[in-house]
């Protein structure tokens, strides 16, 4: 694996090796003492799965509030995705800053996502698959989120969404 830093500290790009023949081609996605020679301690307790059937879903912008934020690592396994991540560390010289990669099977990519930031995604192909890695169990009653439309944030989605939960669209802005 290689490990590529975005400009949001501690968003980091993980680009799978892949050793290919005529059957395909074989990659390790996480091994956790090549992360720990990297610098970034993820250790995954949950895997989630999210199917999205359309093309320009939208999900997120999504986090667990404190005590429980969560790392994750997302991955696409079907179709892709633009994916999103907004800093919401106060103490981040990227706070309210966001940042985004194409995660799809084909380039077969994945993002870690540090626990003090949202993270959402337009899929851009229907019958799209993404994969979480969580670094912790989910909390019920501790998620959070926020409008993916906020000016505040002016994400640059390269679609309007087509389908979105109505939780979602209730989420509410970042305060000015």
């Amino acid at each position: 694996m290689k490990f590529a830093p975005t400009d949001l500290p501690g968003v980091i790009r993980i680009i799978p090796q892949r050793i290919a023949d005529e059957r395909g081609f074989f990659a390790r996605l996480y091994c956790p003492e090549e992360f720990a020679a990297a610098g970034y301690a993820f250790a995954p307790v949950q895997m989630n799965l999210s199917r999205n059937r359309l093309a320009h879903t939208l999900r997120g912008l999504h986090f667990q509030s404190e005590p429980f934020a969560e790392g994750k690592i997302v991955r696409v396994v079907r179709g892709a995705v633009f994916d999103v991540v907004v800093d919401l560390r106060s103490d981040s010289p990227t706070y309210r800053r966001w940042t985004s990669a194409l995660l799809s099977a084909e380039n077969g990519e994945a993002l870690l996502v540090p626990a003090g930031c949202a993270h959402g995604f337009l899929t851009l192909e229907d019958e799209t698959d993404v994969l979480y890695q969580m670094d912790r169990l989910y909390e019920p009653g501790h998620a959070r989120g926020l409008r993916y439309d906020d000016p505040a944030l002016a994400i640059a989605w390269p679609a309007a969404p087509r389908v979105i939960a109505p939780a979602d669209l209730a989420w509410p802005a970042l305060d000015p």
